[in-house]
C-alpha cells in the first residue's frame, strides 16, 4: 500500500501546484500542499495512518531527491567559485536558525503539555 500513500501524497502536491499557478499565489507548492494536507487531517478527511509508511519511505529515500540539485551545482563550478563562500555563509546560518528556532518551540510546547498534564491531574484528584 506504501505506492498507493505515494500516490496520494504526490496527487496533493499536484493539486497545491495547480492552485498556486492558477490562482497566482505568493506560496510555493511544496508549502500549499503541506497546508492543504494539514487541513485534510484535521477536517479528518484524511487520516494520519493512511499516508504514514508512505511518507516514512519518502523521507528515508529523501538524499535520492538531492541528487539533481547537487548535479545541478557541478553545472556552475564559476558561480560557486564565486559565490561558495557566501552561500554556504547563508545555509549555516540559516540551518542554525531553523534548529534553533525548531529547539525553542519545541521546548515551549513541551513546558505547556507538562503544565497541562498537572492542571489534568489537580482536576482528577478533586473528583
Amino acid at each position: 500500500m506504501t505506492i498507493g500513500q505515494i500516490v496520494v501524497l504526490a496527487l496533493i502536491w499536484f493539486i497545491a501546484d495547480y492552485l498556486v499557478q492558477h490562482f497566482h499565489l505568493p506560496i510555493p507548492a511544496n508549502l500549499t500542499g503541506m497546508l492543504l494536507l494539514l487541513v485534510l487531517v484535521f477536517s479528518r478527511v484524511v487520516k494520519v495512518d493512511w499516508l504514514r509508511r508512505g511518507a516514512s519511505w519518502l523521507l528515508a529515500e529523501m538524499l535520492l531527491f538531492f541528487v539533481p540539485a547537487v548535479v545541478a551545482v557541478v553545472n556552475y563550478q564559476p558561480l560557486m567559485r564565486e559565490q561558495g563562500g557566501r552561500i554556504m555563509l547563508v545555509l549555516v546560518i540559516s540551518t542554525i536558525v531553523v534548529i534553533a528556532t525548531t529547539a525553542w518551540i519545541v521546548d515551549k510546547l513541551y513546558r505547556f503539555e507538562l503544565k497541562w498534564a498537572r492542571r489534568k491531574s489537580h482536576q482528577v484528584r478533586e473528583v
